[in-house]
């Protein structure tokens, strides 16, 4: 293993001064530094667009997205995951997480999990991992043992692989159907990729899990829709969403989202198109839970009649 060949593992020599500087400059360093990430994310955008449309379409066929990694890259595919039931009111087994090391790596280090390449596998195994999946892997040097198993047994079965590092040229890369690659250069801190690399992966899953909900009806315009009433915030965060997406009043968006049941997306359209409960929930039905198409059905009955 040559860690020398990582760009990640590179000395910076814009912070070399780091620990000499005063604490407002250190602020500085890293600053500057964190701007080079957005740049750097930006040249994936084609790959983080195909990886979008390979998940929205392995859904739509009965699939899950499927988070692979270890350490801070495993984290955060946990978290990314995790965020999904209450943003977009999806099931929870429909986007998940694997850290290698388990549960217990979650919190703390797990030494040696990432090297476990038949690992990668297994824990694939252990949750039922199909060809109709998709499998994102994710590691900044973009050659962990772990997730290069994983990749591998997801290749065998026949579903979709993607691989999410930053480094040019990795193993990883060279194994996944879609390799999106962010190339943050040196950390600011010499090999802590929590840092530039850690945020790059944050962006690059953050907008992998909302391109995929919008494509599956979960946004109206740029607005939640799908979101669970787990608490109180979002119970009144449900009364805004009606209120934003159709001009109601706070007392006919509460009264709204009673008659749907609570359903903020069914609430809308009963506005929107002034049908009733049933006729509205079979319109949605129809259009597989999507907003504008119902509306854009709805349209199109009219101008025909």
């Amino acid at each position: 293993m040559d860690l020398t060949k990582l760009t990640t593992e590179s000395r910076n020599l814009d912070t070399l001064d780091i620990d000499r500087v005063s604490t407002l400059e250190m602020m500085r360093m890293l600053n500057r530094e964190d701007m080079k990430v957005p740049v750097a994310v930006a040249k994936s955008l084609e790959r983080i667009a195909e990886a979008v449309d390979a998940a929205s379409d392995a859904i739509k066929s009965g699939g899950r997205l499927v988070y692979t990694g270890a350490g801070t890259s495993g984290r955060l595919g946990i978290l990314d995951a995790s965020e999904c039931p209450p943003t977009f009111g999806t099931d929870p087994n429909l986007v998940v997480g694997i850290i290698a090391g388990g549960k217990e790596a979650i919190l703390k280090a797990v030494e040696g999990a990432e090297d476990d390449f038949a690992g990668g596998a297994r824990d694939l195994i252990s949750i039922g991992f199909t060809k109709k999946d998709i499998l994102v892997g994710i590691a900044a040097s973009g050659r962990t043992p772990y997730v290069l198993g994983a990749l591998e047994h997801a290749k065998k079965l026949g579903a979709v692989t993607v691989s999410v590092s930053c480094n040019r040229g990795s193993a990883m890369a060279a194994a996944a159907d879609i390799p999106i690659v962010a190339e943050v250069g040196p950390e600011a801190i010499t090999g802590s990729t929590r840092l530039k690399a850690g945020t790059a992966q944050k962006l690059i899953l953050n907008m992998i899990t909302t391109g995929t909900m919008v494509k599956l009806g979960k946004v109206y315009s740029n607005i939640m829709v799908d979101v669970s009433a787990t608490n109180e915030k979002l119970v009144e965060r449900r009364k805004n969403i009606v209120m934003q997406a159709t001009g109601a009043d706070p007392d006919e968006a509460a009264r709204l989202i009673g008659l749907s049941g609570g359903n903020p997306k069914l609430a809308i359209l009963i506005k929107l198109t002034g049908l009733g409960r049933d006729e509205a929930s079979l319109l949605l039905e129809k259009n597989s839970g999507y907003i504008l198409k119902a509306l854009d059905a709805t349209d199109k009955q009219i101008r025909e009649e």
